[in-house]
């Protein structure tokens, strides 16, 4: 029971991060990010995913456009900012020292 949770927390401490990554390719409507993130297995509801974009917006590293949609109503459509990219190119730095260390740790119990 416990590693469920642990797991979970593990996932969520890089949401952020992951959110970034998928969206420094292309602007993505939300739904498809949702997709890219559950195939990666690192998500799997949309009531996580709004409250983080609303919060990578109100923190100025997220934008959004209205596009208009054949079907239906007209789609938020999310991307990096200028900030965004800093701040994903940070991360990245952040990441490789982390899997770094975490490779050091596991090395050493061997």
């Amino acid at each position: 029971m416990k590693i469920n949770n642990t797991k979970a927390q593990m996932r969520k401490g890089v949401l952020e991060y992951c959110i970034l990554l998928v969206l420094s390719q292309e602007p993505l409507y939300a739904i498809n990010i949702l997709q890219d993130l559950k195939e990666a297995k690192m998500i799997v509801v949309e009531g996580t995913l709004y409250p983080l974009l609303t919060r990578l917006k109100n923190d100025k590293l997220l934008t959004y456009r209205w596009e208009e949609s054949t079907q239906g109503p007209p789609r938020k459509y999310y991307e990096l900012t200028e900030a965004g990219r800093k701040f994903l190119n940070e991360l990245e730095g952040s990441w490789s020292e982390l899997v770094e260390a975490v490779g050091k740790v596991r090395r050493n119990r061997a």
